[in-house]
């Protein structure tokens, strides 16, 4: 599968995310889609590894995202996590902007 429109970056808050649901080759994938401090747009896994609760109802800080349950913070570059109680990192997937649009590959994971 290719990239797909996720939202348009004005969906997006400054310093905040945005739930969005994609269609992977093996179904539903439910992305983050996050503005991080600087304004880069970033796309991870919307599942904490750790307490499988949503990120994107988290705090962002710098280019982190952290979990609203227990607090671990991931890299919103990476998906490593920062710190416990989370061990494994998250997904973060491809995205591009053209124009207004925001496009993720679900299937492009890193």
């Amino acid at each position: 599968m290719t990239a797909q429109l996720a939202c348009l970056t004005s969906d997006v808050p400054e310093a905040g995310t945005l739930r969005v649901e994609l269609e992977g080759e093996n179904g539903p994938v439910e992305v983050a889609v996050v503005r991080d401090e600087d304004g880069a747009l970033h796309a991870i896994s919307d599942i904490c590894s750790h307490g499988a609760v949503s990120l994107s109802d988290g705090e962002v800080e710098g280019c982190t995202v952290e979990c609203w349950l227990h607090g671990s913070r991931f890299d919103l570059r990476t998906g490593e996590p920062l710190g416990p109680p989370a061990v494994r990192p998250v997904p973060v997937y491809p995205l591009t902007v053209d124009g207004e649009r925001v496009l993720v590959d679900v299937d492009g994971a890193a």
